[in-house]
This record gives structure tokens, sequence and C-alpha cells, in this order.
């Protein structure tokens, strides 16, 4: 903990590091006074948000990949960032900054698990996505409401049990037939999924863990973007 730790009196950059620290370390009280302090030095939210918040998760995504963290550590680190971007939001929404992209993320209908596709919702929202979790049991309806009021650039599906993984193929020929499949990346996931799955059902990758998510999402949105 930083009590004894002066932020006022810190250069910006050691406040930008101590912020990524303590954001690993799941400090999120320590990550909202960095936020503050950084933001009252002129720090635009969106400064705030890429060089602290951002660059901090970044740090927690290879390391749970690499096998460093384990899941309750990454929710630690994950629920600090979203003490920091309680702040930050509403100020990034004024200020029209950029976002990575858009993902509209569920577990399919049938399936009720959804640690690891918060988990998945957590990490990209820490990457710079705006993120809309629809949580559990999602019918065609659901993802179709969520895809005409958000617009986002990616839809994630999670199934956990091989009786729910079909229904992501009901999911992707709903899209087809409504002529939208090729604005869209689909990104599924869950234990049973693997990626000849998700090449026969017509997704675009398959991820296997949430720092894979992130990558993959980043990976795509640019080429997304090249496509203009």
């Amino acid at each position: 903990m930083n009590d004894e730790v002066n932020i006022k009196d810190m250069p910006i950059d050691e406040l930008l590091e101590l912020m990524q620290d303590d954001l690993y370390d799941g400090y999120a009280d320590e990550v909202v006074a960095e936020v503050n302090e950084a933001l009252s030095r002129g720090m635009t939210p969106y400064e705030v948000l890429t060089q602290g918040l951002v660059a901090g998760m970044d740090i927690v995504g290879v390391d749970f990949r690499d096998g460093v963290l384990f899941v309750p550590e990454v929710l630690m680190a994950a629920k600090a960032m979203k003490a920091g971007m309680i702040i930050l939001r509403p100020l990034l929404a004024e200020t029209g900054a950029p976002k990575v992209g858009t993902l509209v993320i569920g577990t399919v209908k049938g399936d009720i698990h959804d640690i690891g596709k918060n988990l998945v919702a957590m990490m990209m929202e820490g990457a710079g996505f705006e993120v809309i979790n629809l949580g559990i049991n999602n019918d065609v309806d659901s993802f179709m409401g969520a895809i005409d009021a958000h617009n986002p650039d990616i839809i994630g599906m999670s199934a956990l049990l091989t009786t729910t993984m079909p229904y992501m193929r009901t999911v992707v020929n709903t899209l087809k037939e409504k002529g939208i499949r090729r604005d869209l990346i689909v990104l599924v996931g869950g234990a049973p999924v693997n990626d000849a799955f998700a090449e026969d059902i017509g997704a675009d990758a398959c991820c296997r863990d949430a720092a894979v998510a992130v990558e993959t999402a980043e990976k795509l949105m640019a080429i997304k973007r090249e496509k203009g």
C-alpha cells in the first residue's frame, strides 16, 4: 500500500508508473487517488486512460497469459481499473476521446457460466474498448437487439457446455441472414470451443482466454480499419 507515498510530490511519469503498479496489485482506492491527481495536473482523460490504466492492464494481460497471474488476481486488477474508469468514463464521453472499438459480449442461450466471459469483458475495457456485457443465457434476439442499439464492431459469444456451443452457429447464421455478418468481427470462446469449431460455424476466431481475446480483437480491429 502507498499510504507513506505522497503522490502530490511525484513527477508525472512516476505517478503513472505507480498507477500501473497499484492497478496490477488490485489497489482500487489508490488507483482512484492517482487518476484524480493525474487529472488535476492537466492530463487529459484519454492520456490517463491509455498511459495509466490501459498500460497497467497490458502488463496484467501479459502476465495472465504467461501464467504469472491467475484469475483471482486479474479480477482484482480489473476491479481497480473499473474504479478508475468510473471517474474517466463520463469525462471521456464529454471529450469524445477515441475508442479502440465497441464489443457486445454474452454467454449464449442455455448457458449460465460467466466468469470467463466477464474476465474478457473487463480486459477488453482495460484495453480501451467500449463493452456491452449482456450477461448469461442470451438468445438470438438478445444479441440482435444489442447490435441494433450499440452498432458494435465485435460480437463475442461464450459457452462452457458442449450442449450450448451449437447455439453460436444459430447467432452467426442470423447475422448472415440479416446481411450484417461482414460488418462484424465474431469472436467465440469457452472451455469446449476450439479453432476448428470457430471456423466451422463461420466465426472469425476462437479465443482461449481473456489475454488472447484482447490481442485478437486489437489485431482484427486494425485490419478492419485498414479496409475502411
